[in-house]
């Protein structure tokens, strides 16, 4: 299975209740990690029944048992037992599924970067915001902190000299860009080379390098991943998902929002009218 085809399926599986609701269900899910037998695909999902109840939320809410009608071989239908999968449910899955296997990887990041984008939309903080400008200040103060973390786990695999580390995050760059580093952004934005590339940054374009962030140093932090190379290569494939993503979406690229005006020149004003 290549690449490109892992994301595309993932989505093409994604189904809708009566009531709009998303859910994949669970041999569907099975056949796309390469489960030949879904007997062998039941533990995992025991295993991500286990992690839900110990992040806290209801299992229930996840994980629905139930049964379906299935082709078998014969081309006769038979009603076999499956699982209605919600899309936390399937993030827990991959996370707990065969790691070697390529698929499992790149649902790993699909539903990582699903699921965080879910959160986000979902935080009690950020909807309470009602302005760009704060948005942006909290979106800026997460990719900078997500940024921190970023650097300990790229350090830990390898990437130790400042030149290095830039490398590192221009291929993250030009993961989620379209193949554009940070110079060629601020060129294409008209952006100049002092300007910091981030604090130009509309709330959409920092949510984009937020996931980017977070999923990139969760991947590096779970794969024990060691070495420049797959650093930087992991960074680009984060980079890409995440746009893939946008894209899925209906989004703008990146490459293609706005700069908009310097997120300090607006704190400071801010401070003054107080």
């Amino acid at each position: 299975m290549t690449s490109q085809q892992g994301p595309s399926l993932f989505e093409q599986i994604r189904k809708s209740d009566d009531n709009g609701n998303e859910f994949w269900s669970a041999r569907d899910l099975a056949k796309v990690l390469e489960y030949t037998e879904y007997r062998n695909f039941k533990p995992v999902i025991k295993k991500a029944k286990e992690a839900c109840q110990q992040s806290g939320q209801l299992v229930d809410n996840h994980f629905v048992h139930l049964h379906e009608m299935v082709v078998i071989g014969s081309g006769a239908n038979r009603e076999l037992e499956s699982a209605k999968l919600s899309r936390y449910a399937c993030y827990l899955i991959v996370q707990n599924a065969d790691p070697a296997k390529e698929v499992v990887a790149l649902g790993q990041t699909y539903f990582a970067v699903q699921t965080r984008l879910q959160e986000i939309r979902q935080m009690e903080e950020y909807n309470q915001l009602n302005t760009e400008y704060e948005k942006r200040i909290f979106l800026r103060g997460e990719l900078t902190r997500n940024n921190l973390l970023l650097a300990e786990a790229a350090k830990t695999a390898g990437v130790i000299e400042p030149i290095d580390y830039a490398i590192f995050q221009n291929h993250g760059y030009m993961g989620l860009y379209g193949g554009l580093d940070a110079k060629s952004i601020r060129e294409k934005k008209g952006l100049k080379k002092s300007q910091n590339l981030p604090d130009h940054m509309g709330s959409s374009e920092l949510a984009a390098n937020v996931f980017r962030a977070t999923q990139t140093d969760d991947k590096l932090r779970r794969e024990n991943i060691v070495g420049r190379d797959k650093a930087n290569q992991t960074h680009f494939e984060v980079g890409a998902k995440v746009r893939q993503t946008i894209q899925e979406l209906g989004g703008t690229m990146p490459e293609h929002l706005p700069i908009v005006e310097n997120i300090k020149k607006l704190d400071r004003g801010k401070k003054r009218l107080k």
